[in-house]
């Protein structure tokens, strides 16, 4: 999953458990629930593990890791009858090649320590600057600091940005304050988030952009504004154009103008081999491929199986296949489902929030994605399992449906939130501790894992799949009808060539 750090996050323990009436414990999983075992699932993660180890500790986009696992997942997919497409494209490949420096020069001399103190943001440009830094906006709180450019009205050419994250993407942050004359971007985290910043600016910067702890920001800002802070900001990356690549396989049966996309990304951060994020998803979907067909008539669907490429560098194989998609072919997509990260350790059942009821979503979520949420919560409640919402904040794969107005939804068990005490109550595991406290890290391994979050979230995953590949009327109904001829209308009128 890219960086929870990178966009909005849900604030942990913000929200409340969903409550649970009439459920009852022994509710009967559906049949693909019964077909696909998590023992499948385990064994696609440990040659995912292989794979891994074999090719640099990582599965990353662009790196050799990443290539064979996707020569893997096609594989396994034609093993199980299919034809999948592998969808090449290209990207904007990055790497950091030597430690960061952040250090205060003046008016005391400070060197914080990288990964602990601070990170570099994916795609921050090469750079050694020592400059007076100049808060932007302090008084926002992160909502919004720095996301306008009126923010950096009067801001001082060559000065270093300190800016809180919060309210808009880090690109938007970064981009205003280069326009402005920023020599490097300092990016501190939020007061309700631990660690550094650890995000994605999607795109290749010139400039260094480095994220420290709140405290760490927050301490900068004051000095900043009482006789001003001297910064040395260091990065050495390499920003370059690389390949890799989508995997998508159709079942054979079901209503091709009624298509139940069902999405894992395939590749995993350089620090690690990533074996929940998004191991977990990738696993649940190819052992779930293997099994759909056995449905028979109740596959009145086709399900499309996405396992999409350069997630952790942007969201950005799920993108361009929403772009490659014409108009008449996106259409005939009812839904998309969204499986990133099934295995937390500390795990909470996060449902997407389809209905915005808890109010948390910073991108709108299309009309039946609140149906989508109830199957979910629906199957959970049934198992007297409580479920919280969490946010549609652009984080992962979704995020292209979405925008095209495909309804959307799935299941999260947490990355580097953490868990509250009221969530340890509800769901076992440990207060105070990150739901995978592995997440975008070397230990992110096959045995970073809960067996047991696992196994709900598989039956939870399986059952809806086979739910949506039978009816999708809850989800599009009539409104489908309507879109669809729509569509017809506008590509067929008499400017319809032009």
């Amino acid at each position: 999953m890219v960086s929870k750090t990178a966009l909005a996050v849900l604030a942990a323990g913000a929200l409340a458990a969903t409550p649970l009436t009439a459920a009852r414990a022994d509710a009967p999983p559906s049949k693909l629930a019964r077909l696909v075992t998590l023992q499948d699932v385990r064994r696609h993660q440990l040659d995912l593990q292989k794979i891994a180890d074999a090719n640099g500790g990582n599965r990353a986009a662009g790196l050799a890791g990443n290539t064979i696992t996707i020569k893997y997942i096609a594989d396994q997919l034609k093993r199980a009858g299919y034809t999948p497409t592998v969808q090449n494209f290209t990207f904007d490949f990055w790497q950091e090649r030597d430690k960061p420096v952040l250090a205060e020069t003046a008016p005391e001399q400070k060197t914080f320590t990288p990964d602990t103190d601070f990170a570099t943001l994916q795609y921050s440009g090469t750079g050694d600057v020592t400059a007076p830094a100049t808060p932007v906006d302090p008084a926002a709180g992160g909502a919004g600091s720095g996301c306008e450019a009126d923010d950096f009205t009067g801001f001082p050419k060559g000065h270093i940005a300190l800016v809180q994250r919060g309210g808009c993407f880090f690109a938007d942050k970064a981009g205003n304050a280069v326009a402005a004359g920023a020599s490097a971007v300092v990016i501190y985290q939020r007061p309700d988030v631990d660690g550094p910043v650890e995000g994605t600016l999607t795109r290749p910067f010139d400039v260094p952009v480095v994220g420290p702890t709140n405290a760490i920001g927050t301490d900068l800002v004051k000095k900043a504004q009482n006789g001003g802070v001297t910064l040395h900001v260091k990065t050495d990356t390499l920003n370059q154009k690389r390949t890799t690549a989508n995997v998508i396989a159709d079942t054979e049966r079901g209503r091709a103008d009624n298509i139940v996309v069902v999405g894992a990304h395939n590749d995993s951060v350089t620090d690690g081999p990533g074996i929940n994020d998004d191991g977990s998803g990738t696993a649940t979907l190819l052992a779930t491929a293997r099994q759909i067909a056995k449905l028979g008539g109740k596959l009145r669907n086709k399900v499309r199986f996405a396992f999409w490429g350069a997630e952790e560098e942007g969201l950005l194989g799920s993108q361009h296949y929403v772009d490659s998609l014409a108009p008449a072919d996106l259409d005939k997509i009812a839904l998309d489902l969204n499986f990133d990260m099934l295995a937390s350790p500390n795990f909470v059942r996060f449902v997407f929030d389809g209905d915005n009821s808890a109010g948390q979503n910073n991108v709108e979520a299309p009309a039946g994605s609140g149906a989508i949420e109830k199957t979910f919560t629906d199957y959970f409640g049934a198992r007297k399992l409580a479920t919280e919402p969490t946010a549609f904040d652009g984080r992962s794969d979704y995020n292209a449906f979405i925008s095209a107005g495909i309804p959307a939804g799935g299941l999260f068990t947490g990355a580097e939130g953490v868990k509250t005490t009221a969530q340890a109550t509800t769901y076992g595991g440990t207060a105070g501790q990150p739901y995978d406290p592995c997440y975008h890290q070397s230990c992110d391994r096959y045995d970073n894992v809960s067996l047991t979050g696992f196994r709900q979230m598989l039956g939870a995953t399986t059952s809806a799949i086979e739910a949506f590949a039978y009816s999708t009327l809850t989800v599009n109904g009539s409104a489908r009808t309507r879109r669809q001829a729509a569509a017809t209308a506008a590509h067929s009128g008499p400017y319809a060539a032009r």
